[in-house]
């Protein structure tokens, strides 16, 4: 039994499905752990997390085991073992797996016992539970191998503790969420090993898969709940920890402390890095967004060029006759900031043409909201016609305020690829917008200094469909409208709760209304960065057709 251990933490991203690539991937980390006995890596690693239906494919089952065996035979020259996270078929039901590989062949797996199913997770559509697991024999050391979730509640830990578990190595693929980092490290990690008495790996993904971003930031945490090695967020990074054995308890000396960033920091990089992970990954060349002088356009151009560079981001105008002088020069303005191509294209001569196209129609009508809807639509054709003819992917600008209540145009200022701001409130917006200001994002390709103008943030939000047309002539202030928008959607108060905290009941049963009348257009809104722990799409799920009010 060795009393020295060197266990090396891959905090890798991932290709979803990309299994050969990933192997690959995964071989050349292990080249550079030179002197590791043990490398670990993210859950699911040779797969992609969440894999959603995809892992039902037998085919991708099938060359998982392929991939796994080649990964396998490469450790028959000696060097760190692999414990690899990857998916096993057994009696015709899918597990979540870890498998150790070493000396040439597969020599343990273990099955994920708890899988969660709630907001983005549903892995009891795919996986069955494993059997609460044993702990793993490698080089005469019982390693415990708790796969995610299976930290998060006491069962799986407590029976690898009575099995004689001397280490807990947990393989993760968690997202990231507004103050998760305090969640993992102190309710989840150090409640574990203070009620196990046992050292934690805590072994996390990073990088972005559609609407989720994986923020990595994993660590080590002794049995004492001091951090011995905490990694960097939001970039892949490899560190070999060293642990030794002291009056029969195992201890991870100390390394690495990185500091992980504060709010909003953390809101913005995972921005940067969901939009780069999605736009690189489905081979767009760039992204085209309109830029209509509001400060919505504004940041989402500035996360754009910090996650692609300028070159990459095309910017338009597309005034009307509603458009503003200072819209129009805060968005020349904007664009000259962030250095990025900026073109106009007026759309004047497109209202007059579905002006004539429908006046027979129309006829005896008063001008409304239509004629509104309609500008926003064609702008929205403008910029499709624009992807369409030379690839950038349209890149949606709307906040999850204005999703919330409907304050958006379906087919119009909704259309699009992907959006940054989807699960940002209008009040996170200007948060993030005068931290951009004045910081530069850890992952940022962009400018060091301004991005927008200081009038972009201060000026009142308006849609420009109409004269002197301002959001408030439609909805609360923002500073009103984004609480009980929380109150509603991440906590599912109701009316008389939310009233109860001091809101207006009549404004606040107003907002519920326009919250669940909405549901159809977010059905049909594009992908974007989950920030929060509600966002539209994966954790919340409502009837489009719903009757049930709380008041």
């Amino acid at each position: 039994m060795t009393d020295k251990l060197v266990i090396a933490l891959a905090q890798m991203t991932q290709s979803m499905g990309g299994l050969a690539a990933n192997a690959d991937a995964m071989l050349e980390w292990r080249e550079r752990a030179a002197g590791a006995d043990l490398i670990v890596y993210p859950e699911l690693q040779l797969i992609g997390y969440p894999p959603e239906d995809l892992v039902l494919k037998p085919a991708l089952v099938d060359r998982a085991n392929h991939e796994l065996d080649r990964l396998a035979r490469a450790t028959a020259d000696g060097g760190p073992a692999m414990l690899v996270g990857t998916v096993a078929a057994s009696q015709g039901v899918l597990f979540n797996v870890v498998a150790l590989l070493e000396n040439g062949a597969v020599t343990a797996i273990r099955q994920k016992r708890e899988l969660p199913n709630y907001g983005t997770f549903d892995e009891k559509r795919l996986f069955a539970p494993g059997p609460l697991p044993a702990p793993i024999e490698f080089r005469g050391i019982r390693l415990g191998v708790p796969i995610c979730e299976d930290i998060w509640f006491p069962f799986v830990t407590a029976h690898l503790k009575a099995e004689g578990a001397e280490i807990l190595i947990s393989p993760n693929g968690s997202p990231y969420e507004i103050d998760k980092d305090d969640r993992r490290i102190n309710a989840v990690a150090g409640t574990r090993v203070r009620e196990m008495g046992l050292p934690l790996a805590y072994v996390n993904r990073v990088g972005g898969q559609d609407e989720l971003v994986f923020d990595g930031a994993s660590f080590v945490m002794n049995a004492d709940l001091s951090i011995a090695h905490q990694l960097v967020d939001w970039e892949e990074s490899l560190v070999l920890t060293t642990w030794e054995k002291w009056d029969g308890q195992w201890v991870c000396l100390p390394g690495e402390r990185h500091e992980l960033d504060p709010r909003p920091a953390d809101i913005y990089n995972a921005m940067v890095l969901g939009l780069r992970d999605y736009v690189n990954r489905n081979r767009f060349p760039g992204v085209v967004l309109g830029l209509s002088g509001g400060i919505d356009s504004a940041l989402s151009a500035a996360v754009a060029v910090d996650a692609l560079g300028a070159d990459r981001v095309w910017c338009v105008m597309m005034p009307s006759r509603f458009t503003g002088r200072e819209s129009l020069d805060d968005g020349m303005e904007c664009a000259r900031l962030l250095g990025v191509r900026y073109d106009t294209i007026p759309i004047e001569p497109g209202i007059g043409a579905f002006d004539a196209m429908l006046a027979g129609m129309f006829e005896g009508r008063q001008r409304d909201l239509t004629e509104e809807n309609i500008q926003s639509r064609i702008r929205g054709v403008t910029l499709m016609a624009l992807s369409n003819k030379f690839g950038h992917m349209l890149l949606t600008t709307g906040n999850k305020s204005e999703m919330s209540v409907g304050y958006a145009t379906i087919y119009g200022d909704m259309a699009g690829g992907y959006s940054v701001l989807k699960d940002a409130y209008k009040t996170t917006v200007f948060d993030l917008s005068r931290w951009r200001n004045d910081n530069v994002p850890s992952l940022g390709l962009g400018p060091s200094g301004p991005v927008m103008p200081e009038r972009v943030i201060s000026k009142p939000p308006t849609a420009e469909l109409r004269e002197n047309q301002k959001d408030e002539d439609s909805l609360p202030p923002y500073e009103v409208l984004d609480p009980i928008l929380y109150g509603l959607v991440e906590e599912e108060l109701s009316v008389e709760q939310l009233a109860a905290r001091g809101f207006d009941r009549d404004t606040v049963a107003r907002i519920e209304r326009l919250l669940y009348i909405a549901e159809y257009k977010r059905r049909q809104a594009p992908p974007g960065v989950k920030l929060g722990i509600r966002n539209f799409g994966r954790d919340r799920r409502y009837p489009i057709t719903n009757a049930f009010r709380t008041l």
